[in-house]
């Protein structure tokens, strides 16, 4: 049996982190077409706009978004166009550094979690291809269909500790990694003994530690 004291587990956010582009967005252009995607965010200006100036939370401002855009979808067209994502675009948006980083700590027998503000129907898919696990936000459903609202709460900042907290206990493992690039990821850093922030940028050919 492996001895606690040598455990580790490395948490990776994903938007922006794993990926060069905010997936919510990609998959709205994915389901929708790009001309809609761009039609209902001048629709949505307003909402974007509390949002930016902070008059809206980000937890309120997701769920319009997602309202507009799938409210009334059947939950498992949804899911079959989360998967179809998976694997048709989502390769294209992963940074190749940080999948380096992710084969590296599996080689190290690391436990590897994906933390995400992102619903779990297409963050789920690809963290299943590569055999780690996933925390992420589920989303509301009625009558089998999408109602655009998040079922509990948005995955981030403080939410994504208490994901953590609830699903692992820390004490088992003598090195936490952490991986972020926004202020949402900050608090799930702070948890860790090893912090990267903003690690995989593409200039950047090796991530720096920051204490």
């Amino acid at each position: 049996m492996e001895n606690n004291l040598e455990r580790s587990i490395a948490f990776f956010d994903f938007d922006g982190t794993i990926t060069s582009k905010d997936t919510l967005a990609e998959i709205i252009k994915f389901a929708k077409g790009k001309a809609n995607y761009y039609k209902g965010l001048l629709f949505l200006m307003p909402v974007l706009v509390s949002y930016k100036t902070k008059l809206l939370s980000n937890h309120r401002a997701k769920e319009i978004l997602l309202q507009y855009f799938f409210h009334g979808t059947d939950v498992n067209a949804f899911n079959e166009i989360c998967n179809y994502f998976t694997k048709e675009k989502l390769p294209s948006l992963i940074r190749k550094q940080a999948l380096k980083e992710i084969h590296q700590h599996q080689r190290n027998n690391t436990k590897i979690v994906v933390v995400s503000a992102s619903p779990v129907n297409w963050v789920s898919p690809w963290c299943k291809q590569l055999n780690i696990d996933c925390i992420a936000t589920h989303l509301e459903i009625r009558n089998e269909k999408i109602t655009g609202k998040i079922l509990g709460h948005n995955c981030s900042g403080e939410e994504k500790v208490n994901c953590i907290k609830a699903k692992y206990n820390l004490t088992e493992f003598s090195k936490i990694y952490a991986y972020g690039d926004t202020a949402g990821d900050l608090p799930m850093l702070a948890l860790s003994t090893h912090k990267f922030y903003k690690p995989f940028k593409e200039k950047i050919k090796k991530a720096k530690e920051v204490y």
